[in-house]
């Protein structure tokens, strides 16, 4: 993903209108994901829960859509770079010289004035700041995921903070590390290139993230499993059943993520070119066998192949194909899609085995297939992979990559989290927890259970029910 800045050209380049037009409706569907998770993520939680958690993803679009202008792109894609870690936030702070022409630009000035990236160096321009909406939009979605690990409990005043802190600690350097130059990329001073050498500036042996599998979901995968562990479980968590309350919510939501991740894998070429459409192809195919591989292992398992099932396979899919899809070829994504769905199957288990409650199984979904995703690149690969007799190379390098990013990742989210429990505090009160977090930090329900009837119904309950977990339909009048 990461473009190729050129020096200030003697003839300013004219902006490629097919391009640009492609990244602006690519930008547009990454953007439609984030209310398509609150769909699926709001789904899956219980009825009195709903609204907060379709706000813990639009409160994420506001802290990030403000963060990201003000130092975001600059942290990540800035001029400078700070010891492979991180570029400088001043370079490009509030998108000078980016959304505007001003002096000291650096990069090249296109013919109607403005800043535009050489996408890849192949003299396809389309304008910077454009750009830089794109990888916005990334930033969003990429912390909307982690909410879905600690539904039902936390502040929301928490959480935004957390977002804020999060994104500039943790997510821009790691994005400057993977498509920024950094130590994460195929740059000549990488861990790349550590390891296997460099020629011509670049490492011989560069790692594949093609649209995010580090940046984006092993990242957002590990700080979820930290939140929850720090967090701790809701009430009643293994005692009582949290099933979905709206499960053809969850599909449309799925259905929305599905369609906006065209824009996220094929966007990330930048060029509407052949690459990005073999990503189109591949994004589908790994996507419809993950749905496959899901459901049979809830079959053979269950007795059963759910419609939750389903939804959960295709986000499973589309994670695991996120950093391969420019790399494979269509059977292979259709190899890496079904493993995947079948792996996350198994694992969105785990949490009731170790205890820990990742509320809508984030760990589950994006952290395992994301891992799959990366280390499967390496395997799968039509240059350089494992199984297409290239050697162990990429496939080590993929390993290398995506623990390293594990690592930062965890470690961060921890210290952030830790401090954030210490000063504002996660928790909402137990009771606020059993009677809905939704009237608690929000004064609204999702749902009008019937007026008065309703009202004396939760008013009955409230006095002569226990505060602690309630059963099912006790928390659905509770609502």
């Amino acid at each position: 993903m990461s473009p190729a800045i050129t020096p200030l050209a003697a003839t300013p380049p004219s902006i490629d209108p097919a391009a640009t037009a492609f990244m602006i409706i690519c930008a547009a569907l990454v953007l439609l994901m984030t209310p398509g998770l609150a769909l699926f993520y709001g789904g899956m939680t219980r009825a009195k829960s709903v609204l907060n958690m379709m706000m813990m993803s639009f409160g994420a679009m506001g802290v990030a859509g403000v963060v990201y202008v003000l130092w975001g792109y600059s942290m990540s894609f800035g001029g400078s770079d700070i010891g492979g870690v991180l570029a400088n936030p001043f370079d490009k702070f509030g998108l000078r010289g980016v959304a505007s022409t001003v002096e000291g630009v650096t990069g090249t000035v296109g013919a109607d004035g403005m800043p535009v990236i050489d996408v890849f160096g192949a003299d396809v321009f389309i304008p910077e700041v454009l750009f830089a909406g794109f990888q916005l939009t990334f930033a969003i979605i990429t912390v909307a995921l982690i909410s879905g690990a600690i539904a039902d409990r936390a502040k929301f005043s928490t959480w935004l903070v957390f977002v804020a802190i999060w994104l500039t600690a943790v997510y821009f350097p790691i994005a400057h590390m993977v498509w920024g130059g950094g130590l994460l990329s195929g740059a000549e001073r990488s861990v790349a290139s550590w390891m296997f050498g460099s020629s011509n500036g670049a490492a011989d042996v560069a790692p594949i993230d093609f649209a995010g599998g580090t940046v984006v979901h092993i990242n957002a995968g590990i700080a979820g499993l930290v939140l929850a562990l720090v967090v701790g479980k809701r009430l009643g968590f293994g005692k009582t059943a949290m099933r979905p309350h709206n499960v053809p919510l969850v599909m449309i939501g799925a259905g929305l993520l599905w369609f906006g991740w065209f824009g996220f894998n094929a966007g990330s070429e930048l060029a509407a070119d052949g690459v990005a459409s073999l990503v189109w192809v591949n994004t589908t195919a790994a996507t419809a066998a993950a749905i496959l591989g899901w459901l049979l292992v809830e079959k053979l398992r269950d007795g059963h192949a759910t419609s939750v099932g389903a939804a959960s396979g295709v986000v499973a899919g589309l994670v695991a194909i996120t950093p391969a899809c420019g790399a494979l070829s269509p059977v292979g994504s259709l190899v890496l899609g079904a493993v995947a769905g079948a792996l996350a199957a198994l694992a969105v288990g785990l949490k009731f085995r170790f205890g820990y409650d990742d509320s809508l199984d984030v760990v589950g979904v994006h952290l395992v297939a994301g891992l799959w995703g990366t280390v499967g690149a390496g395997l799968l690969a039509t240059d350089g992979g494992l199984l297409y007799g290239d050697g162990f190379d990429q496939t080590l390098l993929q390993i290398v990559v995506a623990l390293i990013s594990l690592v930062i990742s965890a470690v961060l989210t921890y210290v952030i989290a830790i401090a954030l429990k210490a000063t504002m505090g996660w928790r909402i009160t137990e009771e606020d927890e059993v009677s809905g977090i939704d009237a608690a930090e929000h004064a609204e329900s999702g749902y009008d259970l019937g007026g008065v009837g309703a009202s004396r119904a939760r008013s009955v309950l409230s006095s002569t029910l226990p505060t602690t977990a309630a059963t099912d339909t006790e928390s659905e009048v509770r609502a």
